[in-house]
Formats: C-alpha cells, structure tokens, sequence
C-alpha cells in the first residue's frame, strides 16, 4: 500500500480487497481508495464529483471514495503494527441534532492491514472500527456516538499468506484498530478545532520501546538526527514504501513477539535529497524507479 496526499485528497494505491460504507460503497476488489476534502458549500452530487475527482488522478474505476469538509493537513495516521489506520473528523453536525449551521463536518475512517482478511472479517472490522469512535466520542464528553455523515473504508491486502477470520475487539486485527481509533479520533478532532495546530498530516506509531505507547513522529527537532549522513532529508522518516521486501534495502528479522519483521534500518534510499524531492514530486513512484535515480545522482 502507498499511502499520500494531494490536492487536498487522500490517496491510499495498491491491491486491496475492501469494504465501504461510503459513496458507490459495498464490497470489491480495488486499486484506489480516497478521501477528498470539499468546499463547505459543496452541493455537487458526490458519486459524480468523485469519478471525475478519480479521472482527473488517472483512476477510472476499481476505487471507493469518501468526502468530508475537514482540511487534509489535519489528517491522522496512525500506524500499529500491520494495521494503519486513517482518521478525518469534525462534529459539527451530530446524529439526533437536526440540521447544523455549520460547516458538514464528518468522521471518515480508512483501516488497511497488510494481512489478508475474508469479506466477513472486512464487515466486522466496520463494526469494530464504529464502536471504538463511539468510545472515543464518549471520553471526550459527547453525548451522541457520531455524525449524520460518517463512514469507514475497511481494505486489505490482496493475494498475502495470512488471512484473517475474525476482527472483534479480542482479535489481532480488532485490538489494534480498536486502539488506534480511541488514540487517533481525538487527536483528530484537536487539529480541525485548534486546539494542536499542524501544517501537515500527523503520523503517529505504536511503539513498544520503553513501554507500549504512541509517538508522534514530527521531523522538527528530531533527536536522532541526523540517523544516517549529515545533510539527510527526513521528510519519509517512515517509509511509504515499507515493508517493500527488497532485499537489496533491508532484511526479515525476528520480532520480539515472535514471526519475522521487515528491518530496513540501514536503508537510505528517501534520505537522499534529490531522490525525497522526486518522491514528494511523485507520490506513486515505484522503487525501481527510484532505485534507477539514486544510480544516477
């Protein structure tokens, strides 16, 4: 999965199998999946906004589309282990309330898992994911479980060794959107509020070093920099392309919880400035290609 941002819209590419409550929703094989900020007047009818918004992009079918009137730069991502999870979210327009003055705001939630899931475990992670934005909705004092607008994209990777069954709350998959959710709603609603400000998307991972917590990766006053050369570029501290299994760029090495991880600590490949710009430039880029320009600089 390659996962960017443009024109303020969310892009998420590869091979999925998914599930979507949003516009054209159901369940399907697809290459694309977007969440694409509109006007706070928008009065366009969605499902044709959305295919000439995909056509524009060069994607003419195989895709599910969300809408929402909050900002990208105030999108989360939060990644915990083999699940990322994608949250847009404002309240200005709660279930029960009637019609809102204000602008329709919405919470859009997009799950992927790099593992395999049946479609019945693509539904039950909808449930799942639903629930947790309830909870969280709940801990932040809100009396209603969501808005009039909300929706949740479910995709997994396609034709990968391991399936999922099941993605209750108990199970692998479950507990980690689950989780995901009740950290990254509120995070979320800070930014489209004011109340944390970012120029950017907020991308955060689960981290179990020094006990399990979240981190907020921002490339302003990085410790560790520079990890790799003097004049590195950090803008992919956390690769769009992991874990890309190219062995020329890193190594499967044994988890701490048992199984095999992609380690490509060493990689160096979007650290080079002139290879992070052409990245930034273009968002789809294979690796080959990318690998093709580093031999060239």
């Amino acid at each position: 999965m390659r996962h960017f941002v443009r024109d303020e819209t969310l892009f998420l590419r590869g091979r999925f199998r998914a599930a979507s409550t949003g516009v054209h929703g159901g369940i399907a094989d697809v290459t694309t999946i977007l969440n694409h900020t509109v006007p706070h007047d928008f009065e366009d009818e969605p499902g044709r906004h959305l295919e000439l918004l995909a056509a524009r992009h060069g994607v003419f079918r195989d895709y599910f589309g969300l809408m929402t009137a909050v900002g990208m730069h105030h999108l989360c991502v939060l990644q915990y282990d083999f699940v990322t999870v994608f949250i847009t979210a404002g309240v200005t327009n709660p279930t029960g309330r009637g019609e809102s003055a204000d602008a329709p705001h919405t919470i859009n939630i997009i799950v992927h898992s790099r593992e395999g899931m049946v479609d019945s475990a693509l539904l039950e992670t909808i449930v799942t994911a639903t629930g947790a934005k309830a909870q969280a909705l709940h801990d932040l004092g809100y009396d209603f479980p969501g808005t009039t607008t909300d929706a949740v994209v479910v995709a997994c990777e396609r034709d990968v060794p391991r399936v999922h069954t099941y993605a209750g709350t108990l199970t692998e998959i479950g507990s980690r959107v689950h989780a995901a959710i009740l950290y990254g709603l509120p995070e979320a609603l800070a930014r489209q509020q004011g109340g944390i400000r970012r120029s950017e998307p907020s991308f955060f991972i689960y981290s179990r070093y020094g006990g399990d917590h979240w981190v907020e990766w921002q490339k302003e006053n990085c410790p560790y920099y520079p990890c790799h050369f003097p004049g590195q570029r950090c803008d992919y501290c956390y690769c769009p392309c992991y874990p890309c299994a190219d062995e020329e760029l890193g190594e499967w090495i044994d988890s701490s919880n048992g199984g095999k991880v992609w380690g490509c600590a060493g990689c160096t490949l979007l650290h080079v400035p002139g290879i992070a710009d052409y990245m930034k430039r273009n968002p789809e880029a294979a690796l080959a290609e990318l690998k093709r320009l580093r031999e060239r600089l």
